[in-house]
C-alpha cells in the first residue's frame, strides 16, 4: 500500500465511487478510508482480497506445518502407529 495514494476520505469516496472503483481494480491495491481523518474502512476489488486470503491460508497451513515438525524434533507427540492402536483400543 502507498500511503500517499491508498489513504481517501469517505467523502471522496462516496462523491466519484465509480472512480474509486476503477482504482481499486486497476492497481489491486486496497485502500484505507478515512472519516474525520481516522482511518477506519479498508475497501478492495474481490479478487484481490481473494488472492490475500489465499496468502494468509498458505501461510497458516505452513506455520502449522512447521509446528508440528517443530514438535516432532523436540520428542513431542506420539507415534503415528501407536496413535492408532489407540483408537482401536478406544472403540468398544
Amino acid at each position: 500500500m502507498d500511503i500517499t495514494k491508498d489513504i481517501r476520505p469517505l467523502t471522496e469516496f462516496k462523491r466519484d465511487t465509480s472512480r474509486f472503483i476503477s482504482h481499486l481494480k486497476e492497481t489491486g491495491r486496497p485502500s484505507v478510508l478515512t472519516i474525520n481523518g481516522r482511518p477506519e474502512l479498508v475497501v478492495m476489488d474481490a479478487e484481490a482480497w481473494q488472492q490475500a486470503q489465499d496468502q494468509l491460508e498458505y501461510a497458516q497451513a505452513v506455520a502449522g506445518i512447521q509446528r508440528g515438525l517443530d514438535q516432532a524434533h523436540n520428542g513431542q507427540g506420539v507415534d503415528a502407529g501407536e496413535f492408532f492402536k489407540s483408537l482401536d483400543n478406544d472403540t468398544v
